[in-house]
C-alpha cells in the first residue's frame, strides 16, 4: 500500500487516476479548489478548498496533509484555452502559468518535507509544450505554458536526485474530458490506466524524461 497525492482530483483524468489508486487499495490524498460527488464518492481522502495559483498552497497544503510521508506525487492540475494571432488574450495565457507552469512548482514545494528516498512525483504536461513537435502553431498559452513546467520538472528532477526522488514528465494523450470539449482519442480512465503504469515503471534512471502514457519518450 503506497500514499499518493494528486491535484486537479476532482473530474477528469483526475478523477480516473484517483479512482485507480483507490482500487489498487492504496491511500489517495486528493487535492482540489471544491470537490464533487464523484471524488467523494472514491473513498479518497479529499483536501479541498487548496488553489495552486496561490501562494497560500505554500502553507494551506502542508496545514492539511500534516507530516504523512508521501510516495507519490501526481501534479494533474491543469487548464487549456486557445489564444490565437492576430488577438491574444493575455490574462487566459497568464493564467495558465499560473496553474500548468507554477501550478505543479508549488506544490511540489509544498510537499518537498513530506518526500523521501524513493518517492516518486509525476507532472501531466502536454506533447504540445514539446517545441521540436510543434508542427502547427497557435495555442500560444498551452503550448508556453507546457513547455515552461516541462523545464521546470527537468530542474526538479536534477534537484532531488541526491534524495533519491525521481521525476517524469507524462503526456497524457490526447484524452475526452472536459477540458478538450469532449475531443480526443482515448477516455480518462485509460489515460490514468496507462498514467499508472509508466510511474510505477519510474526510477531514478528515468528522471527527469518526457514519456508519452503509451510509453514513448517524446522530444522536447
Amino acid at each position: 500500500m503506497a500514499t499518493i497525492l494528486i491535484t486537479g482530483s476532482n473530474r477528469g483524468i483526475g478523477l480516473e487516476l484517483v479512482r485507480a489508486y483507490v482500487k489498487r487499495g492504496d491511500i489517495v490524498f486528493a487535492v482540489c479548489r471544491t470537490s464533487s460527488d464523484a471524488l467523494d464518492a472514491t473513498g479518497a481522502r479529499v483536501l479541498s478548498n487548496l488553489d495552486v495559483t496561490s501562494d497560500t498552497l505554500l502553507t494551506d497544503l502542508p496545514a492539511q496533509l500534516g507530516d504523512t510521508p508521501l510516495d507519490l506525487a501526481i501534479l494533474n492540475a491543469g487548464v487549456l484555452s486557445a489564444e490565437n494571432l492576430p488577438h491574444i488574450d493575455y490574462a487566459a495565457m497568464r493564467h495558465q502559468f499560473e496553474v500548468n507552469s507554477l501550478g505543479p512548482l508549488r506544490t511540489a514545494e509544498a510537499i518537498l518535507p513530506n518526500l523521501h528516498a524513493g518517492s516518486k512525483i509525476g507532472i501531466i504536461t502536454s506533447r504540445m509544450g514539446s517545441i521540436a513537435d510543434n508542427t502547427s502553431g497557435g495555442m500560444y498559452g498551452y503550448r508556453a505554458s507546457k513547455a515552461a513546467v516541462n523545464a521546470i520538472g527537468r530542474s526538479l528532477a536534477l534537484n532531488q536526485r541526491d534524495r533519491g526522488i525521481a521525476v517524469q514528465l507524462l503526456h497524457p494523450g490526447f484524452v475526452r474530458t472536459d477540458m478538450t470539449g469532449g475531443n480526443g482519442l482515448i477516455d480518462p480512465d485509460e489515460s490514468a490506466h496507462t498514467l499508472q503504469q509508466r510511474l510505477d515503471e519510474l526510477t531514478l534512471d528515468q528522471t527527469g524524461t518526457f514519456r508519452h502514457q503509451n510509453g514513448e519518450m517524446l522530444e522536447w
